[in-house]
């Protein structure tokens, strides 16, 4: 119920760093750089109050230097899962009672705790951990989870000063809304630190407790992040930190009776099997768990005839091998009008060319690695079969090395099948394939966007003509959650765009909204009579005089 209602400071989207040679922020994350590589950690999970070190540790490498050790991390097992879950529900009752304003005030200081002292140390993280260049870590690290935390605080101050309009004589009537009867578990993936901030946290502001998963190839920036939470007040138990694998974790939390709901956020195939467990464990639970989950893509780019072709292919090159590919929102299939295809085709082909690629120490380095040697298998097999087949064709990058780091060059295949196999699954990596349509059939060329793909995460039109553009927006309005113009289709920002898709591509929830954040309540409502009527009847049941 809400205590006192006090105005928090307003929101705006922190400032993005450039990290220009000679700026200060520069020199300041490239001696983070040099010190995270010069110091072996050992990470623990962190279980209510304790930090636990199993003793049975694995290592953590940068992607980009897989020989090189950044530290070790203590693996769980079924023991820690069911820990977490107990220390999570004995900090529920304190946690959830607790005034608004000061679980706000909390992660108001985790914002700018990020913002200033631990902004080169989790940018750092995110390099080395995950091979994000310097901008990539920037926007994702620092940027995007700052605004997660003060956007989230301010959609949970609007939500709770959320009241019913009308009373009535005699009646006081009102909502309260309180945090789900149990325990969160989130599950967060590799590819954005700001997500595996955002996920356990989000459903904390609203007073749920929280047993967290990373992946495994994230945990050295979630290490961080632990850091930041325990600076900022989070209090022991509240959030729990663990290290297990997938099925371990699953066989316990799935069958718990105070599973309350998933913050999720990872491959399709994976939040399928996570909804179907928790329809057969159904019975189970005190309450209809609440799940939300992003998942997949397969992101579309499709321009017009009207269409300016250098923008076009900025779009795509941006679009399709920032962070090498590796969001969920990636331009991974365009279609392009013949008028202009021969022009894009230049324009990539000329930036491609002048893209370095190399570990994240080197700021000059555009490309880096993939996340690890199971993902750079898959998508060099997806690259190797291209090359086989006599129907399409490489028309820049198909190299691959793991020599010393997972390195794939972008990739663009040209198909003149539609239905090729990289136009319609997910590749998660640094592969674009197009598709050249007639210029005059641009609705056929709509039809195949929409058909093409079961997921509806992300996608992008690029025209100047206006009758296209509304027709393409009408057309393809199932087909993505999140829809650009002129644009490439990556790049949501916390309170502008807010983040999430449909069909295959998740529950749609969006990230960065107050949409999400109502997911984590459950509303009450409560209505007070001042004086109780005393008598059964009502006046209709008196006779006509």
């Amino acid at each position: 119920m809400l205590k006192g209602f006090f105005n928090v400071p307003a929101p705006v989207n922190e400032p993005v760093k450039s990290y220009s040679p000679g700026s200060p922020e520069r020199k300041e994350l490239q001696k983070a750089l040099k010190d995270a590589r010069a110091t072996q950690i050992d990470v623990p999970m962190y279980i209510g109050s304790e930090e636990v070190r199993t003793g049975k540790t694995r290592p953590m490498s940068p992607p980009h230097d897989h020989q090189h050790i950044l530290g070790h991390f203590h693996e769980g097992d079924a023991s820690h899962v069911e820990q977490a879950i107990n220390a999570a529900l004995g900090a529920k009752y304190a946690w959830e009672n607790m005034a608004w304003e000061q679980r706000a005030a909390i992660f108001l200081k985790a914002a700018d705790l990020l913002a200033g002292p631990y902004r080169s140390k989790i940018n750092a993280a995110t390099m080395l951990a995950q091979s994000k260049n310097a901008m990539q870590a920037e926007i994702d690290a620092a940027c995007e989870f700052i605004d997660f935390l003060r956007f989230n605080v301010k959609y949970m101050t609007e939500i709770y000063a959320q009241q019913p309009p009308v009373s009535g004589n005699g009646v006081w009537n009102r909502l309260e809304q309180r945090p789900l009867e149990g325990f969160v578990f989130a599950l967060t993936p590799f590819n954005f630190t700001a997500i595996a901030g955002n996920l356990p946290t989000s459903a904390a502001m609203m007073g749920n407790t929280i047993v967290w998963k990373p992946a495994y190839t994230q945990i050295y920036s979630a290490q961080v992040l632990m850091e930041v939470f325990r600076e900022a007040g989070v209090p022991d138990g509240v959030i729990n930190l663990i290290y297990v694998d997938g099925p371990t974790a699953g066989e316990i939390i799935f069958k718990h009776p105070d599973f309350a709901g998933i913050h999720f956020t990872g491959s399709t195939g994976v939040f399928q099997h996570v909804w179907k467990t928790i329809g057969e464990n159904i019975t189970r639970y005190k309450s209809y768990p609440r799940i939300v989950g992003e998942t997949g893509g397969k992101d579309f780019v499709i321009a017009h005839k009207s269409a300016n072709p250098r923008a076009v292919a900025v779009g795509l090159v941006r679009g399709s091998f920032e962070y090498q590919g590796q969001k969920c929102s990636a331009a991974s299939r365009a279609y392009i009008p013949s008028n202009i295809w021969e022009d894009v085709k230049k324009y990539m082909l000329v930036d491609l060319a002048d893209m370095k690629m190399g570990g994240t120490e080197d700021f000059t380095n555009f490309i880096n690695a993939v996340i690890d040697e199971k993902s750079f298998d898959k998508i060099a097999k997806y690259i190797a079969d291209a090359k086989a087949n006599p129907t399409v064709e490489i028309i820049a990058g198909g190299n691959c090395d793991k020599s010393k780091g997972y390195f794939i060059e972008p990739t663009v295949i040209l198909t003149k099948d539609p239905m090729y196999t990289t136009m319609c699954e997910e590749i998660f990596g640094p592969v674009l394939s197009i598709y050249v349509y007639h210029e005059d059939h641009f609705e056929e060329a709509l039809e195949l966007v929409d058909k093409t793909s079961p997921y509806a995460l992300t996608g992008a039109i690029f025209s100047q003509d206006r009758y296209a553009i509304e027709f393409a927006t009408q057309k393809l309005k199932n087909a993505a959650g999140n829809f650009y113009i002129n644009d490439k289709p990556t790049g949501a920002v916390v309170g502008q765009q807010p983040f999430g898709g449909a069909r295959a591509s998740g529950t749609n929830d969006k990230a960065g909204s107050m949409i999400n954040l109502l997911r984590w309540v459950s509303p009450r409502t409560i209505k007070e009579t001042f004086v109780s009527p005393v008598d059964y009847r009502y006046p209709f049941l008196e006779k006509d005089l």
